[in-house]
Order: structure tokens, then C-alpha cells, then sequence
């Protein structure tokens, strides 16, 4: 048996025991990442306010929390607690469940990285 016929039988044997990386999703091009909590919500409450076309101002004061912070919060830069998230949206007329059903409804429809799956499908075997 020659050296390389020997090579691709220990080849056949051996059994990785960390996942192999998926081939690359076509949906998703490769370097984008998952999109954040934060940032969805953000984009959320923007498009509620200008669609209400009011101001930062309007929308901050009424809910009781600065001006900056709520730029802030819908830049994606903080994570806001839930009481900021719902006084931000009493502010804009709805409940906290409205807001994050809203958020969440955005997030179903991006388009998903497929988790990463072992790509060896069969009998495993382990050396003794």
C-alpha cells in the first residue's frame, strides 16, 4: 500500500468532534451580522415617530426620559430597560406588547442565517 493509499484511509477515519463550518448562506451575504435587539427596536420607534411626524423633543418629553438618550435609543447605541421601552412607547401612543410585536414582526422578516449543521451524514465510528 502506497503512502497516499494509506493517507486516505486514516483520512476516512477520523472523526471530528468540533462542528465543521456551514458553507456560507447565500441570503446573508458573508461579514453581515445578525442584527441587534437594540438596533430593530430603535428602527422601530423612528419610524413610529415620523410617521406621527413629531420631534425628538415632543416624543422625549412625553415620555419623561432626555432628549440624547432617546436619539440614543433609536440609533441602536443603548439598551434601554423595559420601563424606558414602554414610557418611549405610551409616548408614541401604544403599549410595550404593540412595541415589541412591531419589533419582532420587522426581525421575522430579515432575511435569517441558517444555524450550522454538521455536514457528515452516516455511520460514525470511534476508535477504541
Amino acid at each position: 500500500m502506497s503512502s497516499q493509499e494509506r493517507q486516505k484511509a486514516n483520512e476516512a477515519r477520523v472523526v471530528h468532534l468540533r462542528p465543521v463550518k456551514a458553507a456560507p448562506n447565500p441570503a446573508r451575504p458573508t461579514g453581515e451580522k445578525e442584527p441587534l435587539w437594540r438596533d430593530v427596536v430603535g428602527d422601530v420607534l423612528r419610524s413610529e415617530r415620523l410617521a406621527q411626524e413629531r420631534t425628538l423633543k415632543d416624543v422625549a418629553d412625553a415620555a419623561r426620559i432626555s432628549m440624547p438618550y432617546l436619539s440614543e435609543l433609536e440609533r441602536g447605541r443603548k439598551e434601554a430597560s423595559s420601563e424606558v421601552l414602554a414610557a418611549a412607547a405610551r409616548a408614541l401612543g401604544l403599549g410595550l406588547p404593540d412595541l415589541l410585536s412591531l419589533a419582532q414582526t420587522r426581525l421575522a422578516g430579515l432575511p435569517r442565517a441558517r444555524p450550522a449543521r454538521a455536514s457528515f451524514q452516516g455511520e460514525v465510528r470511534l476508535a477504541a
